[in-house]
């Protein structure tokens, strides 16, 4: 499941994976969200939780996930992916490379920086 993450700064998203991600999590949580966020800023900033609740994608939630990043490539401003887990480093490192915007991992015990890192430079559009 996907759930929102409450208590954002202006102009980010947060969302929280929890227990195991599937399709419809990005079909009715995920994409909708950040679809208004683009219609409203024109630009994404985002801050994705995979805490100690977060169990696995499903290979359909990773191929939404892809279908996503395909369908806006140049909308995700900041990614500030925050997690504990060995792989996420080297996977946003990875993703950074090919996707415009900036991404960041954080550990779980600074979800706070990363909130702050997310809404850095921000300024609303008038």
């Amino acid at each position: 499941m996907i759930r929102l993450l409450p208590d954002m700064p202006s102009g980010v998203l947060g969302f929280e994976a929890v227990d195991e991600v599937e399709e419809e999590d990005y079909r009715d949580v995920l994409v909708p969200a950040i679809e208004r966020a683009i219609d409203k800023f024109g630009k994404v900033r985002m801050v994705y939780l995979l805490g100690p609740e977060f169990e696995e994608y499903e290979d359909d939630a990773m191929k939404a996930d892809l279908k996503l990043g395909l369908s806006h490539p140049a909308s995700f401003e900041r990614i500030a992916i925050v997690t504990n887990v060995g792989w996420a480093k080297p996977a946003i490192r990875a993703l950074s490379l090919i996707m415009p915007g900036h991404a960041r991992t954080f550990r779980v015990a600074q979800l706070d920086e990363a909130k702050a890192w997310a809404a850095e430079g921000f300024t609303p559009a008038e």
